[in-house]
């Protein structure tokens, strides 16, 4: 009985996955496995701000009081069998991307007044789909594009390393470093946008699915205008099915 579950330890690589998340977020072990996805965002957050001699405010009972925001662009699934040949695209990594590409942040977010107040001119700001403004990387780095920044990277150099390891162990650690990464990546746009999180920011999330919004459908356009018997393709593609989720766009299309 007692060995079954050790087996089972092993197999699945807990001890390894555990460690190099508590190593990657900065959380006892024990946190992993009585706490939530929030912590660990926000225990980078504080690191990252203790790095910057930044304070983060202690905001208790959070998010009583702050709005909904609308979600991505999902359409549904034509089910059915199709002959010709289908076609996956997805974006890598797509709200982290977003919140790297517009430098979203809670201490790049101002109002219009602060706009005014500061005389920000309009090539030092990004107003979003969503109508929140953010000052531009050039005027003020955020913390969350740098925490986003430095995990895409460790990711990327913990995958490059898998590639060439040999010993099963190495590759275990590496496997759990690269998973590691990607999950810490992919929780910090639900941190902001968790109403009863810790420290929510409905701005942020918004601006996020927003330009996630518009980027489906972008692609979608894109996909349809281009790929077509007029412009020398054998068919024209269309589009089946779209997610947008924190994690992944998919676009299947087929040519009919």
């Amino acid at each position: 009985d007692a060995y079954l579950p050790q087996r089972l330890l092993d197999k699945l690589m807990y001890v390894y996955n555990y460690v190099e998340m508590a190593r990657v977020t900065g959380v006892p072990i024990s946190f992993l496995l009585s706490r939530g996805q929030s912590i660990k965002v926000l225990s980078q957050l504080l690191r990252k701000a203790k790095q910057k001699n930044l304070v983060i405010p202690n905001v208790k009972h959070a998010g009583s009081e702050q709005g909904t925001y609308e979600g991505a662009t999902v359409l549904e699934a034509r089910a059915g069998f199709y002959e010709k040949p289908i076609a996956t695209l997805d974006f890598a990594s797509l709200y982290p991307s977003i919140m790297m590409a517009y430098n979203l942040c809670y201490c790049t977010l101002v109002t219009p007044e602060d706009v005014r107040k500061l005389n920000l001119p309009p090539e030092c700001v990004n107003k979003t789909p969503s109508g929140e403004t953010f000052v531009k990387s050039t005027l003020q780095k955020g913390i969350l594009p740098e925490i986003l920044e430095e995990l895409l990277a460790a990711r990327k150099r913990a995958k490059a390393d898998l590639k060439e390891a040999t010993d099963p162990l190495e590759k275990a650690v590496l496997d759990g470093r690269q998973l590691a990464l990607k999950i810490s990546a992919n929780s910090v746009y639900g941190f902001t946008g968790a109403t009863v999180g810790q420290l929510p920011c409905i701005e942020i999330s918004s601006s996020v699915t927003s330009y996630g919004r518009q980027m489906i459908e972008h692609t979608k356009k894109l996909v349809e205008d281009k790929f077509t018997m007029l412009g020398g393709f054998e068919h024209n593609a269309e589009v089946h099915y779209l997610q947008c989720s924190h994690v992944v766009l998919q676009v299947l299309v087929s040519g009919e």
